[in-house]
């Protein structure tokens, strides 16, 4: 089994413009191998594969034109050129959108290391041709085999992330547990374990309103700044930019950090099964009313830390059909309440007079969910 890692890097300045040579260089290529295939599609000519392109980009680097690709590890283009060549094959396979080349101010800088020339200590990572860069966290990255290193930015810091090849433990497993998702509260159990909404925390609130009084901030200097059509980026609207980033970032991390906790517990309680609700969450977010809270929650998150946690520990992860009434059946009958509103807190069965939670009434029938 591959278990992804991703820490935090510290370079020093000269490490630091290494990095950012290193992401553009990757981003010309991506854009290079982009421009060929379109190139070659409008003379007639067949789709150009990867192996192809490296070759021509090889006899590229011999002119003296591009002789500064040199500076630049080789692996850092190859794999530019194949992620380029992967996009046109999921396009073409109708997996995604026809690929568009990226853009310096709006792409994420991020290039790819070769794995068996990644070195990890304790403390360091040895990037070739950049060097030693220290890592923020130390011994979190195993020594092992490594696979598909990446090294991204993110706006304000730089990180590695990696898979590192771990065997699965065998664990005693029992018992089933329904999760149910929800605004009010983040996730609910069938035992009556209630995790709560991190965004309604005095922290979390702070954080959005620091956040939206710099928006405001950052909107009138542009404003102030607009020259006819355009705008004029000055000193203090990068400064404000940045900040906000850190802001976001912050937001961000706390929410994910909490759902790592919540996943993490769940999953430590050693249960045979896991059931969530397959929710979506595309069409709740058409919901104007309920988007905000919603989009805040990131109920994709949690099922996608929730489906590799339950994978690494053995446990099975069963995901109920989307129209199952998990909140509209009556745990202790099975009548389904068809009339059930969204406003009804306690589910109160018409037809035994069972009251119970709305929330831990539909956990319970999800813990003893049925699959098809």
């Amino acid at each position: 089994m591959i278990k992804s890692y991703k820490v935090k890097l510290e370079p020093n300045n000269k490490q630091w413009t290494l990095l950012n040579s290193f992401a553009g260089t990757a981003r010309w290529a991506y854009n290079w191998a982009l421009g060929r295939q379109q190139e070659n599609y409008k003379s007639g000519g067949q789709f150009l594969s990867d192996g192809d392109l490296r070759k021509e980009l090889t006899l590229l680097k011999k002119t003296e034109e591009y002789k500064w690709l040199y500076e630049i590890s080789n692996n850092v283009t190859k794999q530019a050129v194949k992620d380029a060549c992967d996009a046109y094959i999921s396009f073409f396979k109708k997996k995604s959108e026809f690929p568009r080349f990226k853009s310096k101010k709006k792409s994420k800088p991020a290039f790819y290391h070769d794995n068996v020339k990644l070195k990890v200590t304790e403390a360091h990572a040895q990037l070739e041709k950049i060097g030693k860069v220290r890592l923020a966290e130390e011994s979190r990255i195993p020594i092992g085999k490594y696979s598909n290193p990446r090294i991204t930015f993110d706006g304000i810091i730089w990180n590695i992330s990696v898979g590192v090849e771990t065997e699965t433990e065998i664990q005693e497993l029992s018992g089933s547990i329904g999760i149910d998702l929800g605004i009010k509260d983040l996730a609910i159990t069938n035992d009556g374990t209630t995790f709560k909404n991190i965004n309604k925390s005095n922290k979390v609130k702070k954080l959005e309103k620091k956040k939206k009084r710099l928006q405001k901030r950052l909107s009138n200097k542009y404003i102030k700044n607009k020259k006819g059509e355009s705008y004029v980026k000055t000193k203090n609207i990068i400064k404000l930019e940045k900040g906000l980033r850190k802001i976001s970032r912050k937001i961000a991390n706390i929410r994910t950090d909490y759902i790592h906790k919540t996943t993490t517990t769940l999953v430590k309680t050693k249960p045979a099964r896991i059931v969530i609700e397959n929710l979506n969450v595309s069409g709740m977010l058409k919901n104007k009313k309920l988007s905000k809270a919603i989009q805040e929650q990131t109920f994709r998150e949690f099922r996608r830390q929730i489906e590799y946690k339950t994978k690494w520990n053995g446990i099975e992860l069963v995901v109920a059909d989307r129209f199952y009434p998990s909140s509209k059946t009556c745990s202790e009958c099975g009548y389904v309440n068809k009339n059930l509103k969204l406003s009804h807190r306690v589910y109160k069965c018409p037809c035994c007079g069972f009251e119970i939670d709305r929330d831990v009434n539909a956990a319970i029938n999800l813990a003893n969910y049925k699959s098809a």
